[in-house]
């Protein structure tokens, strides 16, 4: 009992101490993240880094110490590592305690610290993958079939941006516990390809396009379903379309299972499949709302099913909790493992007091699965039971620097199946590229297809460009906010000859242009949303003129316009045969033609062609409107209408609005070439915008403001006079004379003296009107209240009595503005007379110096 106690007491003393270098290790890890933010990259291209070189003397104590419970856990391992190697002695040596940085022995699961940074993304487990993935530089193991014997702190890890898959793994799963996530550590074997972290095989994940789930037909008949028109196509051409088609697909099916049993077989040709050593990251169902069990490779970052044939056995799992054996078989990979830890007989655990049943339930259901009575027995149980110790490593920080430059050097390169990708830092690329995607016609990443490009914080908006490289083709797609509403353009160069497509937010612009689009001599604009119908315009050019270019002379580089058609959307207002459809003005040939929309049961339409009188039936200026002027089919009449005057109308009607839309694709063809021209001033001066809130970033904007502002402080006093100049306009009536004579002095003096009497009795009117115009309003609500008060709820009564008394407040301060204008009339009046008595252009002339 003696012993017991002095062994208590020991045990006290070791864990204030422990404390003690916990706390003074915060201190020392704020002075080493200060130093080390000053050092963000980190050269990655040196294969041979030696971690034996590092420095290790300012880190904390608990690095190089164990303490009395890190050493009975030490204890613990190494007999619980006894009693595994004599009941299964054809197993390869567990991953208990390797060392550390400071060559001491460290239980693994005291390495995971648990961390919550104040990054928004890092509080979800792809943030977490994704920075892990990209902040990290992927070192192999030095030896394939055997874990690393040692395990680095992952403060050690953040600070040099390199480990090996461990070290991914042990970071990313304090991460992910610090966020909320059932996670684990995971040691076992995976093929070739993702140890190795070789891509070449992998789909890009940005390419990889979901396919939409397809309803599938009920089987119930439906009478009323229009029945399909018989094909009248012959059999023997059906037969032979599918022989084609059949063939075609056998082989393009022989050639993807070519391309397979390449991939596999560069795959089974490795002869260490099976006995290569990996470590990634198991997450579990239940916290977090995380429905399904999965892996994450923390090389990559990304998620994987626990059926995946990448993975193929696991020997053991841990946390900051516990440590679990895996006891089942692993000759079919991962894919009949049971992830139950409870389950004594697929999970051997290493600390049994610690219940990872109900750790794993949330503590109301804690509460309902077991009653108060149980809970104290479990209670009392891991109270007597051994705890794991806290973690030795010291607490995990990231500054906003680091976390922002992410990759090493500022840029990551991953190979892909034929498939590039670049990632930069913000603000790395001057034209703010921050991801680049290039697309390969062969495996040797030589021929390039395609280009996609990703841009953040530029000025113009521009978010993605995707560029064909066989056509040299490039769309450029913005975020809504650009100054000329532009949505996407697709063009080959941004000159005005070529052609063009431009998508605008039609919401943002008068006209509803949603799409204008230039091909050859075709000008072709689409519309949405207008009050007029109409969604399609065309217009056909015809060949543009010689230039001549002579001295002192414009030369006009706008094209012929030959024919317009406009289309139009049905309108319900008016009848079919009355709505028109479509029209088309060919202006070569003075011709309008009209096509109205189908009536009902009719498989026609009604037409008018107007053909405009040749100069020798022109009268003067006015047209002769003759019956072969106009040639018109009415669907459902057959007698033509006579009456020249309503024909004559529309004629006239329509040849203005021809003047109308020539002048409106003048100003189409102005806009698209003002919107080159703005386009090519902002590619060839990209400029990238800053957060107010990014104060490091600046502090340039804040040093050029200040200088502007002491500038604009010297000229402020001019800039005043000049501005609030109240004789400016007065003066220019006679001409701005220096000297004026005491009859214009006069005159000005009146004129401006009464354009403020004007001014101030418009603003009263104004009000006035305002005042009157809300009193009435009021006096009419009042008297509707007062009719309908019975027939009202009590809450609709509420409702009106404070709208009511809003509409009272609104002309209380009508009135008070009101009484406060025609006070101040005669005072505003008065004080422009003195300041026009002393003012120096007029002083002369009454008598003031």
């Amino acid at each position: 009992g003696g012993r017991m106690d002095v062994l208590e007491e020991k045990e006290e003393e070791e864990q204030r101490e422990e404390l003690k270098a916990l706390e003074s290790s915060d201190n020392l890890q704020d002075v080493e993240t200060k130093v080390s933010e000053e050092q963000v990259f980190v050269p990655s291209d040196v294969l041979d880094f030696d971690w034996s070189s590092i420095d290790t003397s300012q880190l904390p104590s608990s690095y190089s110490t164990n303490s009395l419970k890190e050493k009975k856990l030490l204890l613990m391992a190494d007999h619980f590592l006894q009693q595994y190697t004599h009941l299964c002695p054809d197993r390869k040596p567990l991953f208990l305690h390797p060392v550390n940085e400071c060559g001491l022995e460290k239980f693994v699961s005291t390495t995971v610290r648990l961390t919550l940074l104040p990054y928004p993304e890092l509080h979800y487990w792809d943030g977490c993958a994704g920075f892990v993935s990209d902040y990290l530089t992927m070192e192999p193991l030095k030896c394939p079939i055997t874990p690393p014997s040692s395990l680095y702190s992952p403060t050690t890890i953040l600070k040099y941006q390199r480990g090996n898959c461990f070290d991914f793994s042990v970071l990313l799963c304090s991460l992910l516990l610090g966020a909320g996530y059932d996670a684990y550590c995971v040691h076992g074997y995976a093929t070739h390809q993702m140890c190795s972290l070789d891509e070449t095989l992998e789909l890009c994940p940005l390419l990889r396009k979901t396919r939409p789930v397809v309803p599938k037909d009920g089987m119930k008949s439906n009478k009323s379903r229009i029945k399909p028109q018989p094909d009248l196509q012959g059999m023997f051409e059906l037969q032979q379309e599918t022989k084609k088609k059949k063939a075609e697909t056998d082989a393009a099916q022989k050639n993807k299972e070519r391309e397979e049993e390449k991939e596999v077989g560069k795959l089974k040709h490795d002869p260490l499949n099976g006995l290569r050593v990996h470590a990634w990251v198991l997450v579990l169902s239940g916290k977090r709302e995380v429905p399904e069990t999965f892996f994450i490779n923390p090389f990559t970052g990304n998620s994987h099913s626990t059926t995946d044939e990448h993975f193929l056995g696991i020997e053991s799992i841990w946390n900051h909790r516990n440590y679990w054996v895996n006891m089942q078989d692993c000759r079919n990979g991962c894919k009949d493992l049971i992830f139950d830890l409870g389950d004594t007989i697929c999970w051997e655990v290493m600390l049994s007091g610690s219940s990872k049943s109900l750790q794993q339930l949330p503590d109301a259901e804690k509460e309902k699965k077991l009653p108060d009575k149980a809970m104290d027995e479990t209670q009392e149980k891991e109270d007597m039971s051994f705890d794991m110790p806290p973690s030795w490593v010291a607490p995990i920080q990231i500054s906003p620097r680091a976390f922002e430059t992410r990759c090493s050097q500022g840029r990551k390169v991953i190979l892909y199946k034929q498939a590039k990708l670049e990632k930069w830092v913000p603000y790395l690329n001057g034209n703010g590229l921050v991801k680049r995607l290039t697309i390969y016609a062969d495996s040797d990443y030589t021929e390039a297809v395609e280009v996609r490009e990703w841009f953040k914080n530029r000025e113009d908006l521009l978010d993605v460009r995707e560029v064909n490289k066989q056509t040299q083709v490039a769309t450029d797609y913005f975020s809504p906010g650009h100054l000329l509403s532009l949505k996407a353009h697709t063009y080959k160069s941004l000159e005005p000859e070529g052609e063009h497509m431009m998508e605008f937010y039609h919401e943002a612009r008068v006209d509803g242009l949603q799409k204008h689009v230039e091909h050859g001599n075709e000008m072709t604009e689409y519309f949405v949303g207008r009050d007029d119908f109409l969604h399609v315009r065309q217009t056909t050019f015809g060949k543009r003129g010689k230039k001549v270019h002579l001295a002192g002379t414009r030369t006009d580089t706008s094209q012929p316009i030959v024919q317009i058609k406009e289309c139009f959307h049905r309108n319900l207002e008016k009848p079919a045969d009355k709505d028109v459809a479509e029209r088309i003005f060919l202006i070569t040939e003075d011709t309008i033609s009209l096509t109205y929309h189908l009536k009902d049961k009719y498989i026609t339409a009604s037409k008018k062609d107007f053909f405009k009188a040749a100069e020798h039936d022109r009268k003067g200026s006015e047209t002769v409107m003759t019956p072969e002027m106009c040639i018109t089919y009415q669907a459902g009449s057959p007698e033509k209408d006579k009456k020249l005057l309503p024909l004559y109308k529309l004629l006239q009607e329509l040849t203005r609005e021809e003047k109308q839309l020539k002048q409106q694709v003048q100003q189409s063809e102005a806009e698209v070439l003002n919107i080159l021209e703005i386009r090519k001033n902002e590619e060839n001066d990209i400029k990238l915008s800053v957060s107010m809130y990014n104060t490091k970033r600046n502090e340039m904007r804040g040093q050029q403001y200040e200088a502007t502002k002491n500038t604009t402080e010297d000229e402020l006093p001019g800039q005043k006079e000049q501005g609030l100049d109240y004789l400016a306009p007065f003066l220019i009536q006679i001409g701005n004379r220096e000297k004026m004579t005491k009859g214009q002095a006069l005159r000005v003096r009146d004129n401006c003296l009464m354009d403020l009497k004007h001014r101030l009795i418009n603003k009263v009117n104004i009000i006035q009107a305002r005042f009157e115009k809300a009193v009435e309003e009021l006096q009419m609500k009042e008297q509707w209240f007062q009719e309908k008060r019975d027939q009202l709820s009590a809450e609709e009564e509420g409702d009106f009595l404070t709208r009511y008394s809003e509409v009272m407040f609104h002309n209380h301060i009508l009135a008070l503005r009101l009484n406060r204008e025609k006070q101040m009339a005669p005072q505003k009046y008065l004080a422009l007379e003195e300041k026009l008595r002393k003012d120096p252009r007029l002083a002369e002339h009454f008598g003031h110096t």
